[in-house]
């Protein structure tokens, strides 16, 4: 289960992380810094991964098309780094459900 970090979330997050999502990246790190939320969508669904966004756009997007990709919908709206990255750690059994539930398209986590 390999996450890719929207750019509203720190590239910081794929390394910290590293020990419970082997092979997540930033979008910056493949070239979609900037990029438009089809563009980001399109790069996830390819290449097997999960989006993490605080943007609910992306939300709203997984509702459309459904899944692949999923998408974590992180809802803590102006926080640190750490803050994400205590959320990440402290849901890693709800997100290894989700990710393994064929029909869920997106999870909430605050």
């Amino acid at each position: 289960m390999k996450l890719l970090f929207d750019e509203n979330l720190s590239f910081k997050l794929a390394q910290r992380l590293a020990d419970l999502f082997p092979g997540s990246t930033h979008v910056r790190d493949v070239g979609l810094k900037a990029a438009d939320d089809p563009a980001v969508w399109d790069y996830a669904k390819r290449h097997g991964f999960v989006i993490a966004s605080k943007d609910s756009d992306l939300h709203q997007r997984s509702f459309v098309f459904g899944p692949p990709p999923k998408v974590i919908w992180i809802r803590l709206g102006n926080c640190s780094t750490d803050e994400v990255e205590r959320v990440l750690r402290r849901n890693f059994d709800a997100i290894t459900a989700f990710c393994k539930d064929e029909q869920a398209a997106f999870l909430s986590l605050s």
